[in-house]
């Protein structure tokens, strides 16, 4: 295992996430990913974490009941809150400095909007009858939406406690914004996804892709759209991640148990590099895969000792670190040539 005082100690003292922000994302920068610091603040699973828009900070919430926010140009734990009363679930920093959203995994299915300076609830959002599994805050503004095992999506404002907007669907909802905040996108039965307008949702989608189902399939965990808005990428507890034209609905590439293990039917979380070229995936043998978008190959299959599955993995939207965890959490940079 890592020793963690060796990697504090390369974080702080070789070229820094901040420093590293003018490289090109290539596959040799790629390959050269290495573990710059662990971290070991949790006793239990990561089940969420998000960057700010800014990359300045992580936020992450565990089963254990803890949030933990990290400096990510300093490479230091910041503050650590607890919330034993509710639990903590995908967890999402809103534009507001020093607060969040999160879902509930105890009491009740309310979304809370929580002041991270005093660890004190702005607000609650009562609506879901059962447990939230997906969640999007809106790249532009205080609108999010939310997605429950109810088989409903409801849309919300961060200034009111009220519902937006509400969906009664077929089955549990993954849902997107894109990257403008103009459109988002709903999956549902592990067979559709249909696009709406936010300020239209009401009139129905505007288009609807569907799709048949492919050997390794699970159930769909996870929509998300690639940075610049010309794909979407959909994650499931299966072995298989497809990418397909956002604009289209065609299907551009699928990522199979080939290459990608989850063969315990986990909630993996697949991210895109922020130059959406890459797609970086979390497996239950602790490793992080990586594939090129374009071109549909793997690049590299990169190592951080992670003791557990690897359910989380984001890369920083400004910088130029990734970051994964099981029940550790893990800051990468690129390596030098």
């Amino acid at each position: 295992m890592m020793n963690q005082y060796l990697h504090n100690q390369d974080y702080n003292n070789q070229d820094s996430a901040k420093e590293n922000k003018g490289i090109k994302l290539v596959d040799q920068v790629v390959r050269s990913f290495r573990v710059a610091k662990l971290y070991r603040e949790n006793t239990d699973r990561v089940n969420h974490m998000d960057f700010s828009s800014n990359g300045e900070m992580l936020i992450s919430s565990a089963e254990d009941d803890q949030i933990v926010i990290y400096d990510c140009e300093k490479g230091l734990v910041k503050r650590t809150l607890n919330s034993k009363k509710y639990g903590v679930d995908l967890i999402h920093f809103t534009h507001a400095k020093n607060a969040a959203i999160h879902s509930s995994t105890k009491i009740d299915d309310t979304i809370r909007y929580l002041s991270l300076h005093d660890n004190k609830y702005l607000r609650y959002f009562p609506g879901h009858t059962k447990k939230v599994t997906t969640m999007c805050m809106s790249p532009t503004d205080d609108t999010f939406i939310s997605g429950s095992l109810d088989k409903s999506l409801r849309l919300w404002d961060l200034r009111s406690p009220n519902c937006q907007g509400l969906m009664h669907l077929v089955g549990r909802p993954v849902a997107a914004f894109d990257p403008e905040g103009l459109i988002f996108s709903v999956g549902t039965n592990n067979e559709n996804i249909k696009l709406y307008d936010l300020r239209s949702f009401d009139k129905g989608p505007f288009s609807t892709f569907r799709f048949s189902s492919e050997r390794g399939d699970g159930e769909w965990t996870f929509l998300k759209f690639s940075p610049d808005g010309k794909t979407m990428m959909v994650c499931s507890n299966g072995a298989v991640i497809r990418i397909i034209d956002a604009f289209h609905g065609t299907p551009l590439q699928t990522f199979t148990i080939s290459g990608h293990s989850n063969s315990k039917t986990v909630q993996l979380e697949a991210s895109f590099s922020p130059d959406s070229q890459y797609v970086f995936s979390g497996s239950t043998d602790g490793f992080i895969h990586v594939w090129s978008v374009e071109n549909g190959y793997k690049v590299c299959v990169l190592n951080a000792d992670h003791p557990a599955p690897v359910q989380c993995v984001k890369f920083n939207p400004k910088l130029m670190m990734l970051a994964s965890s099981c029940t550790n959490m893990a800051f990468w940079l690129p390596g030098e040539d």
